[in-house]
């Protein structure tokens, strides 16, 4: 494929979906006033999984926090924009502080979980009660990521961009999209080669603005839907485009070394035989 060198990285909450996920759950099913109460008292995470096991206990089902989640809001040129980057040849991954439960759930609905190779997010998953439990990406009870940026304590996208970019092979280029407060870290740990598209007017464009300097890689930023399908298949289609005009110079550097062999071979002088 031809965009084969290209891994896209988004982030999923107010990236992929127009709206947060977790606050999206807790507001259509009517928990928001206890998800307010509980949330100054824990990290977002430990809430979370705590608000799960409160709306089992009210009778919600797992069907009933799917139902919603399939209603989720999206931007129509998103879909098209992430099946095209696909089509193109890119890799594509999600890095995400959101769960993998409600992810799944959504790209399954939105026809997209066949797009990507790899979710990287909160484990989610349905226990022997029925209950949707939601656990820390890093159980930091136990121990801490250590990072010094500004991530929450169950995540660090830095610590795990850095694991992705081992992964890949040489000439590998990143395009990261995201738009909050925790992918900034993963920002900071782009290369030179790299694009970084950051949602204009969210917390990451705005850390990004206190230094630019910081960052390495190219920034293009977007604001919406629209944005987000020109911006991405632009560098994609760039990055293809100068691909390409490099395949054809060393093709054509080596027929053209090739013809100059053929030649210098065809002018040798003979070598003499000696009659003894």
């Amino acid at each position: 494929m031809a965009g084969n060198n290209i891994v896209v990285v988004f982030d999923f909450d107010k990236t992929i979906i127009d709206v947060d996920s977790d606050n999206w759950v807790i507001d259509e099913l009517g928990f928001t006033d206890l998800f307010n109460e509980l949330l100054p008292t824990m990290p977002w995470n430990s809430v979370m999984d705590k608000m799960m096991m409160e709306i089992h206990a009210q009778g919600k089902t797992i069907e009933d926090i799917s139902a919603v989640l399939r209603k989720i809001p999206i931007h129509p040129r998103i879909i098209p924009a992430i099946k095209e980057a696909r089509a193109l040849g890119c890799e594509l991954r999600i890095l995400s502080d959101a769960n993998m439960f409600f992810i799944e759930v959504i790209l399954e609905n939105l026809g997209l979980k066949d797009c990507f190779s790899e979710i990287n997010t909160n484990p989610g998953f349905v226990d022997e009660e029925g209950r949707l439990r939601i656990s820390p990406y890093v159980d930091f009870n136990h121990c801490s990521h250590g990072c010094p940026n500004p991530c929450p304590p169950n995540m660090c996208k830095g610590v795990i961009l850095q694991r992705i970019q081992a992964s890949l092979g040489a000439g590998k280029i990143i395009i990261y999209l995201g738009d909050g407060i925790g992918d900034y870290c993963s920002s900071l740990k782009l290369d030179e080669k790299d694009y970084l598209m950051p949602r204009k007017d969210f917390p990451v464009w705005n850390l990004i603005c206190e230094n630019t300097m910081l960052i390495k890689a190219k920034i293009q930023e977007w604001a919406d839907g629209e944005d987000f399908e020109r911006v991405l298949l632009q560098i994609i289609n760039k990055i293809l485009s100068r691909e390409k005009e490099v395949a054809e110079l060393l093709s054509g550097d080596y027929n053209k070394l090739q013809t100059l062999s053929m030649a210098a071979q065809e002018n040798l002088i003979p070598v003499l035989s000696v009659t003894q």
